[in-house]
C-alpha cells in the first residue's frame, strides 16, 4: 500500500500559488478599473447626453454592455478562479498543480476579455445581456478557463487532507457549472441559434445561473471560508450549509424569466415559484451566519478581510429578498421596467459578489508573497468607498425605480416626464460610480505595490548572494 503524502506547509502551498494568482489577481483588479471608467461614462450620459457623443464607440449602447463584460469576466470569473485554487490547495494542504497551465490559462483569457470588449465597443456585440462578447472573444475565454480548470481539478484530486471542507463543495460545483452553461448558451445563441423565443429563454437561463448560481457558490464558498476563520469560530451548522447548496442549485437555476415575458405562461410561472424557493437558500445562509457569528459580531469590523465579507453576506441576503419582492409584489408588471432591477442586479453581483473577493484579496496575497499590505489604512479606505459607493447606486435606483414604476401605471403621465423626474436618482447613482472607481484605483495601487515590493526583495537577496564572495576580504598572511 502506498504511503500518503505528508500535507504540504504554508509556504510550499504559497510558493506554488504565488506568480498564478499575482497574474490572476492583478489583471482582475485592472479589468475592475477599466470596466468601472466604462460604468462611470454610461452613468453620466444619463443626465449628460452630450458627453463623449462625438465618439460611437462610447456611446451608452456599447460603454454599458463593455462594462458588464468587464466587470464580470474581467474580474469577477478570474477573482473567483485565483480563490478557488488557492483555498483547494489550502484546504486540500497540497501544491498547487501544474501551476503553468494556470498563467497560460489566465493570459488566454484576458487576450479573449480584450478582444471581446474591443468588439463590443467596435458594435460587434452579440446584443444577449452578460454574454454581449463575440464568438471569437467568447472562444478563448472558453479555453482559458478550461486551462485553470485543469489545474484546479488535479489539486483537488492530489489533496492531502482528504475529507471536503463545506467550501469545497461549493467551489466543484462552480468549477463544472460555469463551462456548461457557457458553452450551452453560446452554442445556442452564436453558433447555433435556436430560432424565435426559445433565444430569450435560453439568455434568460443563462444570465440567472451565471450571476445568480455560480456567483454564489463561489462567493458563500469563500464566505463560509474566511467568516468562521476569521472569528475564529467553527462553522455552525454544516448540514445547514449542505442544505444551502443543494437547494440553491436546485431552484435558483429555474428562475430569471420575468412575468412579462411573452413566453409560454408555464415558464414565467415555474420561474416565479422557483424564485420563491430562493428563499429557504437565504434563510439558511442568514442562520447559519448569525450563528456561526453568535456574540462575535464586533469582530467584524478588524482588519481588512471581514469587514468586506461580511458587507458581502449582507448583499446576498437584501439582494435575493428584493429578487423575491420583485417577483411577487410587482401587481402591475412594471417594476421589471424600471430601475429596480438593476439596483438589484448591481447588489446581487457587486454589492455580495465583489465585497467578498476583495476581502479575500486582502487576506490572500499577503500570504502569497510573505509581506503585510504597504498601506492597510487605504485597504480600509477602501472598504468605506467600495461601501459607500454600492449605497449610493442600489439605495436610489431601487427607489426610483419603485416611484417610476409607480408612475409608469398611469397613462396620463407621459414617459419623458417620468425619465426627467427619475434624474434626480441617477445623480446620486454617479456619485457611487465614482466612489466605486476611486475604491478600485486603491485596489490595484496595493496589489502593484505589493507585488513590486515582493521582487524587488527577491531581487535584493540573490544579488547579495551573487555578490557575497566578492566582497569577502582575504585573510592577509604575515
Amino acid at each position: 500500500m502506498t504511503k500518503a503524502a505528508a500535507p504540504a506547509v504554508p509556504d510550499e502551498i504559497s510558493a506554488s500559488c504565488r506568480v498564478p494568482l499575482l497574474v490572476l489577481f492583478t489583471s482582475a483588479a485592472l479589468w475592475l478599473v477599466i470596466g468601472s471608467a466604462f460604468g462611470l461614462i454610461a452613468s453620466i450620459k444619463f443626465h449628460a447626453p452630450a458627453f463623449l457623443a462625438a465618439c460611437p464607440w462610447l456611446t451608452y449602447g456599447r460603454v454599458h454592455p463593455a462594462w458588464l463584460s468587464s466587470v464580470l469576466y474581467g474580474f469577477c470569473v478570474q477573482a473567483g478562479l485565483g480563490v478557488t485554487l488557492w483555498l483547494f490547495a489550502r484546504l486540500g494542504r497540497a501544491p498547487l498543480a501544474q501551476s503553468w497551465l494556470v498563467i497560460l490559462g489566465a493570459v488566454t483569457w484576458n487576450l479573449g476579455v480584450t478582444l471581446g470588449v474591443l468588439g463590443i465597443l467596435g458594435g460587434d456585440s452579440t446584443g444577449f445581456e452578460t454574454l454581449e462578447m463575440p464568438a471569437y472573444g467568447a472562444l478563448l475565454v472558453f479555453i482559458g478557463y478550461l486551462l485553470v480548470g485543469i489545474s484546479a481539478t488535479l489539486t483537488l484530486h492530489q489533496r492531502r487532507e482528504r475529507p471536503l471542507y463545506v467550501s469545497q463543495w461549493y467551489l466543484l460545483a462552480a468549477l463544472f457549472w460555469f463551462p456548461w452553461i457557457y458553452s450551452t448558451a453560446d452554442l445556442l445563441l452564436l453558433k447555433f441559434p435556436v430560432r424565435g423565443v426559445a433565444q430569450a429563454v435560453i439568455a434568460w437561463w443563462f444570465a440567472d445561473n451565471f450571476l445568480t448560481v455560480w456567483l454564489a457558490l463561489v462567493g458563500l464558498a469563500a464566505a463560509f471560508y474566511f467568516v468562521p476563520k476569521l472569528v475564529q469560530r467553527e462553522l455552525h451548522n454544516y448540514y445547514l450549509a449542505l442544505f444551502t447548496f443543494w437547494s440553491l442549485i436546485l431552484f435558483a437555476s429555474w428562475a430569471g424569466i420575468p412575468s412579462t415575458a411573452p413566453v409560454p405562461a408555464w415558464m414565467p410561472t415555474v420561474s416565479t415559484i422557483a424564485t420563491a424557493l430562493t428563499l429557504l437558500p437565504i434563510l439558511a445562509v442568514a442562520l447559519n451566519f448569525h450563528h456561526t457569528l453568535e456574540n462575535t459580531y464586533s469582530k467584524l469590523a478588524s482588519g481588512q478581510t471581514l469587514p468586506f465579507v461580511a458587507f458581502g453576506v449582507c448583499g446576498f441576503l437584501v439582494a435575493g429578498v428584493m429578487r423575491i419582492f420583485g417577483a411577487f409584489f410587482d401587481f402591475h408588471q412594471q417594476l421589471h421596467f424600471s430601475w429596480f432591477e438593476p439596483a438589484r442586479q448591481f447588489l446581487n453581483f457587486y454589492g455580495f459578489f465583489v465585497m467578498v473577493m476583495f476581502g479575500a484579496i486582502y487576506y490572500i496575497l499577503p500570504q502569497l508573497v510573505g509581506f503585510n499590505l504597504p498601506s492597510p489604512k487605504l485597504a480600509r479606505l477602501h472598504f468605506w468607498l467600495a461601501g459607500s459607493g454600492v449605497l449610493l447606486l442600489v439605495l436610489p435606483l431601487a427607489v426610483g425605480g419603485v416611484f417610476q414604476a409607480t408612475q409608469l401605471e398611469n397613462p396620463a403621465i407621459p414617459v419623458t416626464d417620468i425619465a426627467h423626474l427619475t434624474l434626480s436618482f441617477l445623480r446620486v447613482s454617479t456619485l457611487g460610480d465614482v466612489l466605486v472607481l476611486a475604491g478600485h484605483l486603491i485596489l490595484l495601487g496595493n496589489l502593484i505595490a505589493l507585488t513590486v515590493r515582493f521582487y524587488r526583495s527577491q531581487a535584493v537577496t540573490a544579488y547579495s548572494e551573487a555578490t557575497a564572495d566578492l566582497f569577502k576580504t582575504s585573510e592577509v598572511k604575515p
